[in-house]
Parts: structure tokens; sequence; C-alpha cells
């Protein structure tokens, strides 16, 4: 009996990134598997980057934990929307730990072919997180600094 692609791919936010379970990458991904992600600067390829993605994210939040709000699937795509949290306590692309306590909201759509995951879209308030680890300053100040101008 094959997995409904809903239970397959809550899987990935609760067992990989909340549980670290970096082994359940082999299962549930395909070797060929291709990440989008707009705010990374190299689009992952194959299962060993994606562990490696994972991995920085979990080293700078090392107590993260998603929270997965819902799951829609129809055929073979699945969207899921999320929430995550978790502190800030190691370098994360160039940015020295804040010991910020973040919550980031987004959404991802899975495609799965042969019971495995081989496409992936996520979108993620990557803004929204750098403001709360207070490199980016919120709207309203870049709002006053533009009108002091």
């Amino acid at each position: 009996m094959t997995t409904p692609i809903n239970e397959l791919v809550r899987r990935d936010p609760e067992e990989i990134w909340t549980d670290g379970s970096l082994e359940t990458i082999d299962e549930l991904f395909a070797e060929s598997f291709v990440l989008h992600d707009p705010s990374s600067a190299d689009e992952p390829r194959g299962r060993d980057d994606y562990r490696e993605y994972v991995e920085t994210y979990r080293a700078a939040f090392p107590d993260l934990e998603y929270t997965v709000e819902t799951v829609i699937a129809e055929d073979d795509i699945a969207a899921l929307r999320y929430t995550a949290h978790g502190t800030h306590e190691g370098e994360l692309l160039g940015l020295e730990p804040t010991g910020e306590r973040v919550s980031v909201s987004g959404m991802e759509m899975y495609r799965v072919e042969d019971g495995k995951i081989v496409e992936m879209w996520t979108s993620y308030d990557a803004l929204g997180l750098f403001q709360e680890l207070g490199v980016v300053p919120p709207l309203e100040d870049l709002g006053r600094a533009a009108d002091a101008s």
C-alpha cells in the first residue's frame, strides 16, 4: 500500500526539519530531486544538496520546530502551509548568531513521482526572518528614512 501524498509531504517538515532526522531524506526524496527556493543563491539538486540545505538552517536554529497548518493534495501535487519557530544560535549565511527567537511562515508545493518527492517549490517570509534577526530594519523605519532625505 502506498502512502497518501499528504502524509508523505508532512514528513518533510515534521521529521526532517523539526526532528532532525536527515536519514529520512533518502526515504522521501528522489535522487534527482530539485528544490526551487527564490531566496537561495543556488538551486539545490539531489538529496545531498537538500541534506546540506537542511543542515545549514538546523545548525543556525538548532531548536527549529515546524507546525504544519494545512496540507492540500491532488494527483501528484501537494501544497503545505507552515509556521516555523527557532532561536538563532548558529551562523546563517554569514550572519553571526543573534540569540533572537524567530517565527516564520511559509508555503511549499511538492511534486511526487513513484512515491518520492521529485520537486519542491518553497516560499517563506525571508524578509520577515531577517527583520526579526535585526539585519533588515522594519519597513516603517525605511519609510521614515526615505521621508527624512
